[in-house]
């Protein structure tokens, strides 16, 4: 199957998708949309950071096919921003809970606060520069449920958000994973698969002399959720087209897509037989 098949087969237009990624930072990894950028499936990138040095590293990285913006994305209001080491990915706006640190291995040196500012937070809806979003990636530690909270007009026609949730909150007053799965079902969405799913070791057992390793506690997990496709006379024949392109190339999710095109079909939206040929396409 080539790459632009799916595209060809959905008669898609190249450049359609918006994409917003909030907690940006490039520590190296490469982002789940990568494949739709290399396809050129995607008409902006909006990565949004509120350190400047990551947001210097994001333009390095992206040059001019993302828009980057440095601001902290939240409900608008001031907050104190608990700044902790750099490279532990822990920093804040919720003051990190000395207990559940001390909980894991290492945590109590990850989480330890060097200082705090005070910072004015933007709403989703309220950033001008941002369209109406397709795809949401959020790694915010603790805020996300404030972003959705004040970003639901900039994701009215959002078919998939990727957002980082916490089975054991590391926060004073964080959101835990089943505040987030209770707002997004508000919203129309269900959960369709983890990109990946964190253990870390209970304090103090080490094991294999190695602090890191885990045994079975989990602590947080990356989860994508899509529209209600159970249901899909809620969404648009735009939205499950470009919710196809996300499940086919993004998701490594071929039934997802194929539900996407069967539906499609139903509404006399592609013609009879498109199916078909994504299976073969498949094959």
């Amino acid at each position: 199957m080539t790459e632009q098949s799916l595209a060809q087969l959905l008669e898609a237009a190249p450049r359609s998708l918006v994409i917003a990624d909030i907690g940006a930072a490039y520590l190296g990894e490469t982002p789940p949309y990568q494949p739709l950028m290399d396809l050129d499936l995607v008409a902006r990138l909006i990565a949004i950071d509120a350190d400047p040095r990551q947001t210097e590293r994001l333009q390095a990285k992206w040059g001019e096919v993302a828009e980057v913006i440095a601001c902290v994305v939240a409900d608008g209001r001031n907050h104190t921003l608990h700044i902790c080491p750099e490279g532990s990915g822990m920093t804040s706006l919720l003051e990190p809970d000395p207990e559940a640190l001390a909980f894991f291995n290492l945590f109590p040196k990850f989480g330890a606060v060097e200082r705090t500012e005070q910072v004015a937070t933007h709403r989703l809806d309220d950033l001008w520069e941002v369209p109406r979003i397709d795809f949401l990636k959020m790694d915010i530690q603790g805020a996300e449920l404030m972003v959705l909270r004040n970003g639901w007009s900039k994701l009215a026609d959002c078919v998939a958000i990727q957002t980082e949730v916490s089975f054991v909150t590391l926060y004073k007053g964080q959101p835990t994973f089943a505040a987030i799965d209770i707002e997004l079902r508000q919203h129309g969405f269900i959960p369709h698969r983890f990109r990946q799913v964190k253990s870390w070791p209970i304090a103090p057992t080490v094991r294999n002399n190695d602090p890191r390793l885990p045994f079975h506690q989990l602590l947080e997990g990356d989860i994508v959720y899509i529209r209600d496709i159970v249901h899909p006379a809620t969404l648009t024949s735009e939205q499950i087209g470009k919710l196809a392109l996300m499940a086919h190339h993004m998701l490594n999710s071929p039934d997802l897509a194929a539900r996407c095109i069967l539906v499609l079909q139903a509404r006399g939206k592609l013609p009879e037989g498109t199916i078909d040929r994504y299976y073969g396409l498949l094959r």
